[in-house]
């Protein structure tokens, strides 16, 4: 039986999407809740998962054309057998075996709480020595697929992950010419720049810099590193400092956390952070909700949960929507310093950089003292130099005196 292979439903803001990757080809065997086909829009990339086992029969989207929700991208054949990967290929006996096993169903042995696995699952579990009922599985009813599998056994990455940019193929080419390479530039990168852009034409942007001493949360993290990481199960960062200290700040300079729609500046009575995340598809910026109810151990994880769904392409759109102020760490690249833009329509951004030794003058003495730059860009239409200055004051002397943002002062 043929099916349709359409477009996923796009959220009210996504007018189109673009075909990224077919990660099947027509007449190669596909299992059930398998990914066969990314669609990128200009906020994050959507997957296209095999409705069944069986084929895809044809491609009627090619990679780089233009799809609308709900589009028809191609046809799959339920129950047809198809062609296998060559590194798949199996005997005629095991591919008997296979044949006789359940497709609906193929459950792990073990007692109660069996996982379920379709049977690329089941059979890549075998192949890698995995318990199938360590694996977390996120397809339909709690399946374990193959992605399931293969993002559980290489710890970080899974099929499914947002795929880096293709390398620059090889050009043999003699002494003195010069190879080019054009590619078109992908919806994401496209909205990126267009965002940029838009934003430093309609806002009055200024940057205040300012530097903090980051010996005393150094020397925080180190003391309690470890009972941290046993009590939480995660890594104490800096980023989790910095949220927290901005959050202090946001609600002692309303107009930091503010937004400007059209003539109206909308003063907002919570603390949504924004934390850019780096990806080989472009900069995503999911949103921290309620910073103020957050521990240092509750930003981390979602720092990390952000980042590991940045990386696989599954941010949803929901979880990027909306934030009162923004952090952007360049410091991870290495970037000494920079003017971060305006994350539209908030009126501020705040700019981490590389900690660096630096010779500091402290009580009338030389000292070696591990320094950060901060920037801060703000609206000033809405910002006053006084207000962003005191903000970026407020911020390093919480850092600084790490007792202040546990304390109020």
């Amino acid at each position: 039986m043929s099916t349709e292979i359409k477009a996923p439903v796009f959220p009210e803001s996504v007018a189109e999407g673009t075909v990224a990757t077919w990660h099947k080809q027509p007449g190669e065997a596909c299992s059930r809740d398998e990914l066969i086909v990314d669609i990128e829009t200009d906020k994050v990339v959507l997957e296209v998962v095999a409705p069944a086992d069986g084929v895809i029969e044809e491609i009627v989207k090619n990679e780089g054309d233009t799809v609308e929700s709900g589009e028809v991208v191609g046809t799959f054949k339920e129950g047809a057998a198809g062609e296998s990967k060559p590194a798949e290929s199996k005997s005629e006996g095991e591919a008997e075996k296979k044949s006789e096993e359940p497709k609906e169903e193929a459950k792990s042995e073990g007692g109660s709480g069996e996982a379920i696995l379709s049977p690329a699952a089941r059979k890549l579990a075998e192949e890698k020595g995995i318990d199938p009922n360590a694996v977390k599985g996120t397809g339909k009813d709690g399946r374990v697929t193959k992605e399931d599998v293969q993002k559980h056994a290489d710890g970080s990455q899974s099929s499914g992950a947002a795929k880096p940019s293709a390398p620059m193929p090889e050009v043999n080419v003699e002494q003195g010419e010069r190879p080019e390479k054009r590619v078109p530039m992908t919806r994401l990168r496209a909205s990126i720049a267009k965002r940029l852009v838009n934003a430093q034409q309609d806002a009055a942007m200024l940057t205040t810099f300012n530097e903090v001493n980051m010996k005393p949360i150094m020397e925080l993290r180190k003391q309690y590193k470890e009972s941290f990481e046993k009590r939480h199960g995660v890594k104490l960062g800096f980023m989790s400092f910095f949220a927290k200290a901005a959050t202090e700040a946001l609600k002692r300079f309303p107009a930091v956390n503010a937004s400007i729609d059209g003539n109206d500046m909308v003063y907002h009575g919570y603390q949504d952070i924004g934390v850019a995340v780096s990806t080989d598809r472009g900069l995503v910026v999911p949103v921290l909700r309620d910073t103020d109810s957050m521990g240092l151990a509750d930003i981390e994880k979602g720092i990390i949960d952000y980042g590991t769904k940045a990386k696989q392409g599954k941010l949803g759109i929901e979880e990027m929507t909306g934030g009162t102020f923004t952090i952007t760490n360049g410091g991870i690249f290495g970037s000494l310093i920079s003017t971060p833009i305006l994350n539209p329509p908030q009126t501020a951004i705040l700019g981490m950089h590389k900690i660096q030794e630096r010779p500091m003058a402290v009580n009338g003495q030389v000292e070696i003292l591990p320094m950060m730059y901060l920037a801060l860009s703000y609206d000033h239409r809405m910002i006053d130099g006084k207000e962003a200055v005191q903000f970026l004051v407020a911020i390093k002397e919480m850092l600084e005196d790490p007792a202040r943002i546990l304390l109020d002062v």
